[in-house]
C-alpha cells in the first residue's frame, strides 16, 4: 500500500505539471481542439495496449525465441546484459536511477514534450503524434509474429531492479494492458528516441538541445540493466521508430507537393 501511494504521489506531481503548462499556455490553442485531440490520443493509448495485450504470445514461443535473440547475441559477441548490470546492482542509488530512467523518463515525460510542442509548436506535434502512431503499428505486428521474453524472465543471470525495487510500476498495470512477451522492439526506447529529435530540433536553448541528446542515451542504459531488455531490442526499437517518422515525414512531403500543384 505504501508503494502504491508513492506511486499516485509521483502521478499526481506530473498531472500538476502538465496543467501547470496548459493554464500557462491557454491563449495559444483552442480549448474544443484540444478536448478532441486528447480524446484522439486516450483512445490511442488504450487500443494499443488492449491490442498489445491481447496478442501475447505463448510462453513457449516466447521463450524459445529469446534463447534465439541470447544466441545471436553471443555469435556477435555482444551478450552482455550480465555484465553490465553487475557494474550497478550493488550500488543502490545507480540502481534507483535506472529505475526512475525507465518509469519516469517514459510516460510522464512523453506526455510533458506532448503537451509543450502541442502548444508552442502544433506543427511539429503533429508530425512525432503520427510517427508515435505508425511505429505502434509497426511495434505491434512485431510482438504478435515475434513474441519474446525479455532477460528478466529468461535463463541469463540478471535481475529485475523494477520489481524488486519498485513494484508499484507493475502493481497498476492492468493485466489486459500487459503483454510480458514484447521485449523486441524496445519501443520505450524507440519513443525516447523520437522525443530526443523532437526537442533536439525545436528547443532553442542548448540546455534543452543537450536534454534532447542525453535522455535517450540514459533510456538506452536504462532499458538493458533493469532487465527489461536485451542489447538488440532498443536498437530494433529505434529503426520501427524511425520508420514510423519517416513514412510520415515524407508522407507530409507529399500532401504540401500536392496543395502546391493543384
Amino acid at each position: 500500500m505504501e508503494a502504491l501511494a508513492v506511486k499516485s504521489a509521483r502521478w499526481l506531481i506530473v498531472a500538476m505539471l502538465v496543467l501547470f503548462v496548459l493554464y500557462r499556455n491557454r491563449a495559444l490553442f483552442d480549448r474544443a481542439h484540444f478536448a478532441r485531440e486528447l480524446a484522439l490520443v486516450v483512445v490511442a493509448y488504450f487500443a494499443y495496449f488492449l491490442v498489445r495485450g491481447l496478442t501475447q504470445g505463448s510462453e513457449a514461443t516466447a521463450m524459445a525465441n529469446a534463447d534465439r535473440l541470447i544466441e545471436f547475441e553471443r555469435e556477435l559477441g555482444i551478450l552482455w546484459e550480465p555484465w553490465l548490470q553487475s557494474l550497478i546492482i550493488d550500488h543502490q542509488p545507480l540502481v534507483t536511477l535506472m529505475n526512475w530512467a525507465y518509469i519516469w523518463g517514459h510516460w510522464p515525460l512523453i506526455i510533458l514534450v506532448a503537451i509543450w510542442l502541442y502548444t508552442m509548436r502544433p506543427e511539429t506535434y503533429r508530425l512525432y503524434r503520427n510517427a508515435f502512431m505508425v511505429s505502434g503499428a509497426i511495434g505491434l505486428v512485431i510482438f504478435a509474429s515475434f513474441p519474446v521474453a525479455p532477460p528478466r524472465l529468461a535463463d541469463i543471470d540478471v535481475i529485475d531492479t523494477v520489481t524488486l525495487h519498485s513494484s508499484a510500476y507493475r502493481v497498476l498495470q492492468p493485466p489486459a494492458l500487459v503483454n510480458q512477451y514484447a521485449a523486441m522492439p524496445s519501443l520505450h526506447f524507440g519513443w525516447n528516441l523520437l522525443i530526443g529529435i523532437a526537442i533536439f530540433t525545436t528547443a532553442r536553448s542548448w540546455e534543452m538541445k543537450a536534454f534532447g541528446v542525453v535522455k535517450p542515451v540514459v533510456m538506452l542504459l536504462s532499458v538493458v540493466l533493469t532487465a527489461n531488455h536485451y542489447i538488440l531490442d532498443p536498437v530494433a526499437g529505434a529503426a520501427v521508430a524511425l520508420t514510423g517518422l519517416a513514412i510520415v515525414w515524407n508522407t507530409r512531403r507529399e500532401d504540401e507537393y500536392a496543395d502546391v500543384y493543384k
